[in-house]
């Protein structure tokens, strides 16, 4: 289990839902190992402003992810290639366009998890 430790919550004060995965973490976790799935092209690591920016503490539904690959919820979900893990079912808010640019820069396309805004 190891690692798998580290990627899920003790308890439900203080969490937030990484705005491109929807990995669900504490501000304290996101600030202390960034996001698992996101960290290599949208540091958090070290940074509580930009884990403010990137995550929301606004989300609904949570999912456990722990086999991806057999997972029909997680292909619907487009986590199946994500780490173990809890998940947001829809999380509300956007990445800042300034982000949103760096992501751009650096070849990664931004979907919004929010399901609200789809009609």
């Amino acid at each position: 289990m190891g690692d798998d430790r580290r990627r899920v919550p003790r308890d439900l004060r203080n969490l937030r839902a990484c705005l491109v995965c929807s990995l669900i973490k504490s501000v304290t976790m996101f600030e202390d190992d960034g996001c698992d799935n996101c960290e290599d092209f949208m540091p958090m690591k070290g940074n509580r402003e930009r884990v403010y920016d990137c995550t929301s503490s606004n989300f609904e539904g949570m999912i456990a992810l722990m086999q991806q690959e057999e997972s029909w919820v997680a292909k619907w979900q487009r986590i199946s290639h994500n780490v173990k893990g809890m998940y947001a079912v829809s999380v509300t808010g956007t990445l800042p366009k300034r982000i949103q640019r760096e992501l751009a820069q650096n070849g990664r396309f931004y979907r919004s998890r929010d399901v609200s805004l789809k009609t």
